[in-house]
């Protein structure tokens, strides 16, 4: 089958295992203009807790392909890589601290083992195998920081005293980031629904933003020739009417559409 024709067929498949998981998500559909072009980067969703994501990557101009992660199976993850042109690392439950060295706090709630066995297996070869786009989202961001090595702060309220779950709340980006020329500013206000956050930062990244109370809320690769980002925020529910906070996914897809010009 010519590349074409199987770029075709993928796409198919792909997108009807995605619609089918917005569909139970319960909050899914695709308005007819707001369908990305054929020649669109394809944008890889590890897991899905919210068709937010699947919204958010398709108003940004990609198209967004669900991997699975049933029996966490690690297959098919070569075959991503090669074929996807960007990766979300969503929100979710808690890494298992033992990836980092403690014991878990009693506030820890584990990812459930298929998506924990999945979703380490395909962040840490998207990170060592490829140079294609990353976003990580909460947990997908903390998930960066795993992959490279670095720690959590287990529990942000019982540590800090603070809290962090459903607020809103500014955030000071450092000048001369990708971040906040992504943005346009070193200041912006997100909205919070995490309770933990970078301890130890992971080889190969830098903090960039933090919250007024000092959390970290970003860090990016200190690679300036990749796009490798994550926030603790969520910026797809805000899309799309925080105009703000859409550039950081267009910023993501865009960096994706560059990288597939490449293949």
């Amino acid at each position: 089958m010519d590349k074409p024709s199987r770029r075709t067929l993928l796409i198919a498949v792909l997108a009807f295992g995605t619609a089918l998981a917005g569909f139970f998500v319960g909050r899914f559909s695709v308005p007819e203009e707001t369908e990305p072009a054929f020649d669109a980067p394809l944008i890889g969703i590890a897991s899905l807790s919210s068709a937010d994501y699947i919204r958010a990557v398709r108003e940004s101009g990609g198209i967004p392909v669900v991997l699975p992660n049933t029996d966490g199976s690690v297959a098919r993850i070569d075959d991503y890589l090669a074929l996807l042109d960007g990766l979300l690392m969503p929100g979710g439950a808690d890494i298992p601290p033992s990836e980092y060295g403690e014991e878990p706090h009693e506030t820890v709630e584990l990812l459930d083992d298929d998506r924990f066995h999945f979703e380490k297996a395909l962040i840490s070869a998207w990170m060592k195998k490829t140079d294609k786009p990353l976003l990580g989202i909460c947990l997908g961001s903390q998930w960066i920081n795993v992959a490279s090595g670095g720690s959590l702060v287990q529990d942000i309220p019982s540590e800090f005293n603070v809290n962090h779950r459903d607020t809103d709340h500014l955030v000071t980006i450092e000048p001369g980031s990708r971040l906040s020329r992504i943005f346009g500013a070193t200041e912006v206000e997100v909205n919070s629904w995490h309770h933990q956050a970078v301890r130890k930062i992971g080889d190969g990244l830098r903090i960039v933003a933090k919250s007024p109370d000092g959390i970290v809320e970003a860090t990016e690769t200190t690679d300036p020739d990749r796009f490798l980002i994550g926030v603790q925020w969520h910026p797809e529910k805000l899309m799309p009417d925080n105009t703000t906070q859409a550039k950081l996914l267009e910023a993501f897809v865009d960096a994706a559409a560059e990288q597939k010009k490449k293949k």
